[in-house]
């Protein structure tokens, strides 16, 4: 094109820059309002309440992170965070129809198991399945994490633990209510807070672009 046809381009495109730039708006705005209203239209799971004595963490939906389940065991408290295996694996990783299926149905397990008066809480990561629960890793890591907190030892790999410790941690969870019961619930859940980060997904960006309309 060469440098005075670089130039010309420029400046033809500054010219129509306002008039571009509030079509794409408006073409982004109604499709935006298009998967909203479709969105909105999808029914959702039956209600599926936790298994007792598990209670719902008060606002779990609206946080990004955190504990989704509480329930006291005794002098201990156990809490449970849950994500999916897609928020796990690496971008592009089980795009093939049995991984999207496993993606549907195992759920990672964030459980944290503490006493009064330790600074530290015994830590699982957990895979749950429709019909099982398998432990990935333990570790003692603090209640309040902090920069570094992770640069503790974490223990030995599970699967080289000896086969009665890990029969040992089965037991320890399973008697405290982490089992394959948790998982109707909790994959009902993830559904609704899906839905419900789609929907303002839609909404805020929507709000941003409808008030950032350029000036004529």
């Amino acid at each position: 094109m060469g440098r005075f046809g670089a130039v010309w381009k420029r400046a033809l495109s500054t010219k129509a820059a306002g008039g571009i730039s509030s079509a794409v708006d408006s073409i982004i705005l109604r499709s935006l309002k298009e998967h909203y209203l479709e969105a909105s239209r999808m029914t959702p799971p039956p209600k599926v309440n936790p298994p007792a004595p598990f209670k719902i963490m008060p606002g779990a939906l609206e946080k990004q992170q955190g504990p989704v389940l509480r329930r006291s065991y005794k002098d201990e408290e156990i809490s449970i965070s849950v994500m999916r295996l897609a928020n796990i694996l690496p971008s592009g990783a089980g795009d093939d129809d049995e991984d999207a299926d496993d993606g549907i149905n195992q759920l990672f397990l964030h459980v944290d198991v503490s006493k009064p008066g330790e600074d530290d809480a015994l830590h699982f990561l957990c895979g749950l399945y429709p019909d099982a629960v398998g432990i990935h890793s333990v570790c003692l890591r603090p209640k309040v994490m902090s920069p570094g907190s992770l640069r503790k030892y974490s223990g030995r790999v599970f699967q080289e633990l000896d086969e009665k410790i890990r029969y040992g941690f089965h037991e320890f969870i399973e008697e405290r209510g982490v089992n394959e019961a948790l998982f109707p619930f909790l994959q009902a859940w993830l559904y609704v807070k899906d839905h419900r980060s789609i929907m303002h997904w839609f909404k805020s960006v929507g709000t941003f672009l409808s008030h950032h309309q350029p000036s004529s």
